[in-house]
């Protein structure tokens, strides 16, 4: 299934499979917000890979897909793992037990920028004003969102804007969970990026099976040795919001986003990640009664025309150049219109001045 960078030309079913990713992850970030407090961070980041990529290598082999074979597939497989698996579940998992859920969210959701800027470095990804153009509105979009309002309300005080910028405040960024989450965001961007090299030697949906085994196997031997009481508070539900963070947020979910990624535009469908604050903020008004703020709205529009204009950036640069092609010929021919009376206007006074030297 190719992915084209202009999503409005799939058919209805194949769209809502390429959005399909963003909604599972969105609903998962609901159902385990109340597994958080009852468990540790590396146990549950490994429950939410490993299982999964059972499932994934169980249903990719009833399907046929093949095994990896040779050195080439598995190292590529073991640096996916180690990227996309063991540190970014790692980092997000620690960042959030360090900061701010909102914040948080919008710094892993802001990863469109890296890949944008990966695949136009390592392929040539054509991204353009329009795109440059919606992914900064998907940006301010997501931090609308996640932001607390009081934070957006007073960011442009410049009191405020200097003590942002103040030595003591960068060094809190760093002592605090952001720059784990900012890490994650990395993570994930270049683990998108990879599987386009992955895909050159393996399956990408095996692959992505055995990257997510291969990337927990660490998470759950460094949770064994440095944590304790993994089990004892999870109760009956919260078994439930990791089932289904496992088999939807997981295995259906990252399947699915890498099948996509491994023959797709990245930066169109890694635009789409904005959609994932999206879902979390209705879904938790809608099941957990959540108010979302007028802000919050205005980030949520935002959102989703951010990720219209990314993805009919070729289509609108089209328009564009036609305009301007359309307006240089109409000037040509108010150039060529008005020539012949101006060139009446310079000659006709020689020709009066040459008559009137004859005898």
């Amino acid at each position: 299934m190719q992915l084209k960078s202009n999503a409005s030309q799939l058919p209805i079913p194949r769209l809502l499979l390429l959005i399909s990713p963003f909604f599972l992850w969105g609903t998962a970030m609901v159902a385990m917000k109340g597994v958080i407090p009852h468990t540790t961070p590396l146990f549950m980041a490994g429950v939410r890979l490993i299982p999964a990529g059972v499932l994934i290598l169980i249903v990719a082999a009833w399907m046929g897909r093949p095994q990896p074979k040779g050195w080439d597939a598995w190292l590529w497989i073991a640096l996916f793992a180690l990227v996309d698996g063991t540190l970014f579940q790692g980092f997000l998992a620690e960042g959030l037990l360090r900061t701010n859920a909102g914040l948080g969210s919008v710094m892993i959701d802001s990863q469109p920028l890296a890949v944008a800027l990966l695949c136009l470095w390592l392929f040539q990804e054509h991204i353009g004003f329009w795109g440059w153009l919606g992914l900064g509105i998907g940006v301010t979009g997501i931090s609308l969102i996640g932001l607390p309002d009081e934070w957006i309300l007073h960011f442009f005080n410049s009191d405020t804007i200097v003590e942002i910028l103040s030595a003591a405040s960068i060094q809190q960024l760093f002592d605090s969970g952001e720059w784990l989450m900012l890490l994650a965001a990395l993570s994930m961007a270049v683990g998108t990026v990879l599987i386009r090299f992955v895909s050159r030697h393996a399956d990408p949906v095996m692959a992505t099976g055995w990257h997510m085994i291969i990337g927990g196997l660490p998470l759950w031997g460094i949770s064994s040795a440095v944590e304790s009481g993994q089990l004892q508070n999870i109760v009956p539900s919260d078994w439930l919001a990791l089932g289904y963070a496992t088999v939807f947020g997981s295995a259906i979910a990252y399947g699915l986003f890498f099948y996509f990624a491994s023959s797709g535009n990245l930066t169109s469908l890694s635009s789409l990640t904005f959609l994932t604050p999206v879902f979390a903020l209705l879904f938790g008004n809608l099941l957990l009664k959540e108010v979302l703020s007028p802000l919050q709205w205005v980030g949520v529009s935002l959102t989703l025309v951010s990720i219209y204009l990314i993805n009919q950036r070729e289509t609108l640069s089209g328009l564009s150049n036609k305009v301007a092609t359309e307006k240089a010929i109409t000037q040509q021919q108010q150039v060529l219109e008005a020539s012949p009376k101006t060139i009446n206007k310079v000659t006709l006074p020689v020709r009066k001045s040459e008559s009137e030297m004859l005898p």
